[in-house]
């Protein structure tokens, strides 16, 4: 099977989706379409939002390569992962922690722990835990790196239909040309940063507004 590379436009990159935190890179919520077909090996590639300010439109936020695929309970219980179970009167990096799912047996409702998707009160959002749930897949990779809103420009690859790597708008393209995603780790590789290597942009807007 072929490599693939998925890029989308990280809309709220506030370190819930992705989380970079505590050694793993993990996309838990959201991006349902990607969670459910990116395989072991895809590159998933993550790019600034329009919206977050001029700024920020076409730079890189983070890169990974999925190391793993997780079902929901597989991550809820895993001890790598506890530290990721939010706790929303700590730090920052523990307020947004993704390990928010979990259910006492198999066939028991979904739980929803006070996190980024909650509701204003700490209560289960119907509409998140559905949409989140519906694709019972957790991706996860140690080969990272998060640049958050410190972010390079990505470079100006395109493939043969035209299509350039940084995605814009809505939705996620994959890619599917060898030589493409070569260029792109090429590049990946002559930045010389792995891992956390800056904060969240919406952490950078908090300190602005102070």
């Amino acid at each position: 099977m072929s490599m693939a590379l998925h890029s989308y436009v990280v809309r709220y990159d506030s370190g819930f989706a992705p989380n970079p935190f505590y050694g793993y890179c993990t996309l838990a919520t959201c991006k349902p379409r990607i969670r459910a077909g990116a395989e072991v090996g895809d590159w998933i590639v993550g790019s600034g939002s329009k919206l977050a300010g001029a700024s920020q439109e076409g730079r890189l936020v983070y890169a990974m390569r999925v190391g793993e695929a997780l079902t929901w309970d597989q991550y809820s219980a895993d001890p790598r992962f506890r530290s990721k179970q939010p706790f929303r009167r700590g730090s920052r990096k523990q307020t947004c922690g993704d390990n928010i799912y979990f259910r006492h047996t198999a066939d028991s409702p979904w739980q929803q722990r006070d996190s980024f998707h909650s509701s204003a009160d700490g209560s289960a959002h119907p509409d998140h835990v559905n949409r989140d749930t519906g694709v019972d897949r957790v991706l996860v990779g140690q080969e990272f790196v998060y640049m958050g809103g410190h972010g390079p420009f990505l470079p100006d690859l395109c493939d043969s239909n035209g299509r350039s790597i940084c995605k814009q708008g809505i939705g996620h393209a994959k890619f599917e040309d060898p030589m493409l995603i070569a260029a792109f780790e090429a590049w990946l590789s002559e930045l010389g940063a792995t891992g956390f290597m800056g904060a969240p942009f919406e952490w950078l807007r908090l300190r602005e507004a102070k």
